[in-house]
């Protein structure tokens, strides 16, 4: 996986400068909305903007009717609140609770080239977080979060040292996004990720790469799809990969998800799943709501 990390991102910057002219540099609406299921767009917020996003990841589907798919008992949530002090800069909390997991971050879009061939839209954001939870897992008030894996078991948890010191995360990326046929908004999402196994005593750096598109079929309706390649490492084997359909409406962005990823904060995410999504009995359902207040 390093090696083909390695190997594409060169690759993939000289076709970015290749399509790239010197024209006045403008930003361009690519993604209506600032994420996919997990992955950030180089959209941006104007000055004032209030963004509040719901996100829920529920159990397997394969669970079937006997659980309404996954949808009773077990449901990981996720709340976020972004502010544009001007335009194109917004700074965001995140709060999941998986891990207990709090996140602070920044972002700056607006950032675009006027291509020979197709617009190119960039933006960077970054991020530190901190795992508040004292034991890992992610059980809460007796709903326990089960992977499909050996034995089917659940996280390990962290020794009491290792919870202790070992409990910040930190990432910086950069967001490249175009459109294809004013329909296919494509994006690349190369990301430094610092820390990403917090159960282990040694901290390391680690690097993702995060690819996603999303097909609008009208003003309203549109389908989406992300990867996430990451290393693979203990609990955290398998890449994340997440498809659905967005709905969209006035100030509103509705996202119904189906994902081998139960978590959703950027650290854990990047990081890699624990489940193969090459196997459905490993999908979950989910949504992401989004909504912008304007003052």
């Amino acid at each position: 996986m390093k090696i083909l990390i390695e190997r594409a991102f060169p690759g993939l910057c000289v076709a970015v400068f290749w399509v790239a002219t010197p024209a006045t540099a403008s930003p361009q609406d690519v993604f209506a909305s600032t994420q996919s299921a997990t992955l950030p767009t180089a959209a941006g917020m104007n000055a004032g903007d209030i963004l509040i996003e719901i996100s829920h990841r529920f159990g397997h589907l394969s669970d079937g009717g006997s659980d309404l798919w996954g949808l009773d008992g077990f449901v990981l949530n996720r709340l976020g609140l972004s502010y544009a002090p001007q335009d194109q800069v917004a700074f965001g909390i995140l709060r999941s609770n998986s891990m207990d997991n709090l996140e602070f971050n920044a972002r700056f879009a607006g950032l675009g080239l006027d291509a020979a061939i197709v617009p190119v839209e960039f933006a960077v954001q970054s991020g530190v977080a901190w795992n508040l939870q004292e034991e890992a897992g992610d059980d809460h008030e007796g709903h326990q979060h089960r992977v499909q894996g050996d034995g089917n078991t659940v996280s390990r948890a962290r020794d009491d040292d290792a919870a202790e010191a070992n409990e910040m995360q930190a990432y910086a990326q950069v967001i490249a996004n175009t459109i294809l046929a004013d329909r296919l908004a494509l994006g690349f999402v190369p990301t430094l990720l610092w820390n990403p196994r917090i159960q282990d005593h040694e901290r390391e750096t680690a690097v993702s790469v995060g690819v996603n598109g999303q097909l609008y079929l009208d003003e309203r309706w549109s389908l989406f799809g992300e990867w996430i390649f990451s290393q693979a490492r203990e609990d955290q084997e398998y890449d994340s990969g997440s498809f659905g359909a967005e709905i969209r409406t006035r100030g509103h962005f509705f996202k119904l998800v189906i994902t081998n990823q139960h978590q959703m904060n950027p650290t854990q995410t990047l990081a890699g799943a624990a489940e193969d999504f090459l196997d459905p009995g490993s999908w979950r359902f989910g949504f992401n709501i989004q909504r912008t207040v304007r003052f």
